[in-house]
C-alpha cells in the first residue's frame, strides 16, 4: 500500500503512556510529524527524546483535555510549528470502576470530563482547522466497554458509548473531505486502571490484563491502518480485542 502517513501532522492526546505512546512511536517511525499532549511533562520529554533520537519530528505540550483552552493551544502549536494538522487522535481516557451503590460521584464526574468532554474539546479545536483545510481525520479511542456492558462499568461504559455516538454523528455531518474513525480496544496493557480507588476492582483489572491483555502496539497498528488508507476511504470503526476476551 502507498504510504499515506509520511509527512502528515498527527496530534495525540494521552500520549505519555500506553496506546498514545505506542501510537506516537509507530507513526513517527512511519514518517509522521507528531504533536503530543498529556499531563505528565517528564513522560512527554522522555518520549520526545526517543522520537528525536530515531530521526523523527515531534513537539509536545503539557495538556489537560478537561480544559478546552489546552486543546486549542495544542492545535495552535501544531499549526505554528508544522503549518497544518492532518489527524487528531482523541486518546486520553480514564477508568474508575465501582458498583453504583458506592455513589462515587467525583469519579463519575472525572470520567465524564475526560472521556466525553475531552473528546469534544479535541473536536472543537480541530474541526475549524479541518474545515479550512478541506481535509482532516479524527480518530477517537473508545472501548469495547462501549459495546458490551458488565457490572461495575456502568458510568465508564456510558462515557465510551458516548464517544461512539459523538463520532458517528460527526461522521454523518463531516461531508466528503473529513474522515472519522472510532477505535474500540479490548483488554490492553495500559495504565488505565491505575487510578481506580476501588482496590478490589483495580486488582481484578490488573489480573485480567495479566491474563489476556494485548500490547498497546496492536492498537497503534489499527490506528496506522486507518490513517494510511487513501483519502477517499474512511475506516469508520475498528474493534480490537485479545483473542481470549469474551
Amino acid at each position: 500500500m502507498e504510504n499515506n502517513v509520511t509527512g502528515k501532522v498527527v496530534l495525540i492526546t494521552g500520549a505519555s503512556s500506553g496506546i498514545g505512546e505506542a501510537t506516537a512511536l509507530l507513526l513517527a517511525e512511519k514518517g509522521a510529524k507528531v504533536v503530543l499532549g498529556a499531563r505528565r511533562e517528564d513522560r512527554l520529554q522522555a518520549l520526545a527524546a526517543r522520537i528525536i533520537a530515531a530521526g523523527g519530528a515531534v513537539i509536545y505540550a503539557v495538556t489537560d483535555v478537561k480544559k478546552r483552552a489546552d486543546l486549542t493551544a495544542l492545535v495552535s502549536l501544531a499549526l505554528a510549528h508544522f503549518g497544518r494538522l492532518d489527524v487528531l487522535i482523541n486518546n486520553a481516557g480514564i477508568a474508575s470502576l465501582s458498583p453504583m451503590d458506592h455513589v462515587t460521584v467525583d469519579e463519575w464526574d472525572e470520567m465524564i470530563d475526560v472521556n466525553i468532554r475531552g473528546v469534544l474539546h479535541g473536536i472543537a479545536a480541530g474541526l475549524p482547522v479541518f474545515r479550512q483545510q478541506k481535509s482532516g481525520h479524527f480518530i477517537n479511542v473508545a472501548s469495547t466497554a462501549g459495546l458490551k456492558i458488565i457490572p461495575n462499568m456502568g458510568v465508564y461504559a456510558a462515557t465510551k458509548s458516548a464517544v461512539r455516538f459523538i463520532s458517528e454523528g460527526l461522521r454523518q455531518e463531516a461531508g466528503p473531505d473529513l474522515r472519522v474513525t472510532v477505535i474500540s480496544p479490548g483488554y490492553t496493557q495500559t495504565e488505565l486502571g491505575n487510578g481506580m480507588s476501588n482496590q478490589e476492582l483495580r486488582a481484578q483489572t490488573a489480573a485480567g490484563m495479566e491474563k489476556m491483555a494485548i500490547a498497546p502496539g496492536a492498537i497503534a497498528a489499527g490506528i496506522l491502518y486507518a490513517i494510511e488508507q487513501p483519502a477517499a476511504v474512511d475506516v469508520n470503526e475498528l474493534v480490537i480485542r485479545p483473542t481470549a476476551q469474551a
